[in-house]
């Protein structure tokens, strides 16, 4: 019988202290905020005409609560090993998006996002999801007021990733890896339609229900949800899904053993200690003055016992025999 052995416990590339994770909820919980307060507020009439005015705060003010978060998990706990995982990865991600370029949903980011957050911890996936939403957008040319909540959302897929049991291993890992790559693709384009359907009620190219203001968060959730049906949860978050799915179960064993020897040759969590320089055994004292003086001491000696030959060359018994001749 052979027994599998026990998983080892993951070594965090970034860590992620309670200071950092109070600031981590803060950030998500006005994130979350930021996409969906138009179901839990009633504008009055004199701010309807602000309405459109609303994105552009928000596109605005959210890259100030990324770069908060991303200042406090990076403070102290972000080394150049895991700097130079982060710039890898980032740059791998930002040359996998434009194969797919986001067409009938076909978006091949996402699941190397998966598998780093499962391999490098929450820490990593969150920032590694900011990074490379930003990177792949400008070289896609994709930069606008969309980008922060892209950034955002991209950043919750690595989070959640890393945030999966973790003594999981083997087929049921890549099982369940591929029902959350299915789950976070459609949780990324709902997020992603919300943060701009109650905007376009007034809109001449809109499909499906609009979002009524001041009615019941249920009747607007009701009518989101016909309106996410329509226009995007059959084409491109069902292409987004199963691009994840089926990129996790033919690449995800490769691409998880290549990262996590990666991880294991890294040690990114291994204590650095510093020890003073060992002097020679048997030379305790080799490369100061009083080595060197104690070395010409000996030398003399020894010349002048006649085990070295003195300097001009030969012996004294040998110069008398040459005279002599």
């Amino acid at each position: 019988m052979t027994i599998a052995p026990t998983p080892t416990k993951r070594s965090n590339a970034i860590r992620i202290t309670p200071r950092t994770a109070i600031v981590l909820t803060i950030a998500s919980i006005a994130g979350l905020a930021m996409f969906l307060w138009p179901l839990f507020a009633s504008p009055s009439p004199e701010s309807a005409a602000h309405s459109g005015d609303a994105p552009l705060i928000f596109a605005v003010t959210l890259p100030f609560v990324v770069a908060v978060v991303l200042a406090e998990m990076t403070s102290g706990g972000l080394d150049s090993k895991a700097l130079a995982m982060l710039g890898v990865l980032s740059a791998i991600n930002a040359a996998l998006r434009p194969l797919g370029a986001g067409t009938a949903g076909i978006e091949t980011v996402f699941f190397m996002l998966v598998l780093a957050g499962r391999v490098f911890g929450p820490g990593f996936g969150f920032v590694l999801g900011c990074t490379s939403l930003f990177a792949s957008a400008l070289l896609t040319a994709g930069v606008g007021p969309w980008l922060p909540f892209q950034m955002l959302a991209s950043a919750w897929v690595g989070l959640g990733a890393g945030l999966l049991p973790q003594r999981v291993r083997g087929r049921s890992e890549i099982v369940m890896l591929a029902g959350y790559g299915v789950f976070s693709a459609y949780a990324f384009g709902f997020l992603m339609n919300m943060w701009f359907w109650p905007f376009l009620a007034d809109s001449e190219s809109m499909v499906g229900p609009a979002f009524v203001p001041g009615d019941g968060i249920l009747d607007n959730l009701h009518r989101f949800f016909v309106f996410t049906m329509l226009t995007s949860t059959f084409g491109w978050d069902t292409g987004r899904a199963i691009t994840n799915c089926v990129a996790i179960v033919l690449v995800g064993p490769a691409v998880l053993a290549a990262l996590r020897r990666a991880s294991r040759r890294a040690a990114f969590e291994a204590p650095i200690v510093f020890e003073p320089a060992r002097a020679d055994a048997d030379h305790p004292r080799a490369g100061t003055a009083e080595a060197a003086g104690t070395a010409g001491t000996t030398a003399g000696t020894a010349a002048a016992e006649g085990k070295v030959p003195p300097k001009g060359g030969g012996t004294a018994h040998g110069r008398t025999r040459d005279r002599n001749r």
